[in-house]
This record gives structure tokens, C-alpha cells and sequence, in this order.
């Protein structure tokens, strides 16, 4: 891997999906799992939560 693709690798931004699934892998128990996907179904990571 060269330089420029470390770097660009490095510095991204982790996109929708992996917010969503570290989001979840947070969670300490089932309820507290199943809570957290409702939000997630809700819309708490969707992009276009702002409409402005």
C-alpha cells in the first residue's frame, strides 16, 4: 500500500453503516441492544435527518 492510500485511509471519515454497527457493539445487554436498534430504524444515523 503506498503512502497517499494510508494516508487518504487514515484520514476518512467512517461512513453510515459503521457508525450504526460501533453503535451497537456498545451495547451491554440485550434490551439495551434491541433499544439502540429501534433508534437506529427511527433514524438516528440517516444523512438527511436535517432538512435544511
Amino acid at each position: 500500500m503506498n503512502i497517499a492510500r494510508r494516508l487518504r485511509a487514515a484520514l476518512r471519515t467512517p461512513g453510515t453503516e459503521e457508525r450504526a454497527l460501533a453503535y451497537l457493539n456498545e451495547s451491554t445487554s440485550i434490551a439495551d441492544l434491541e433499544r439502540r436498534e429501534r433508534e437506529i430504524d427511527a433514524g438516528r444515523f440517516r444523512r438527511d435527518r436535517f432538512p435544511f
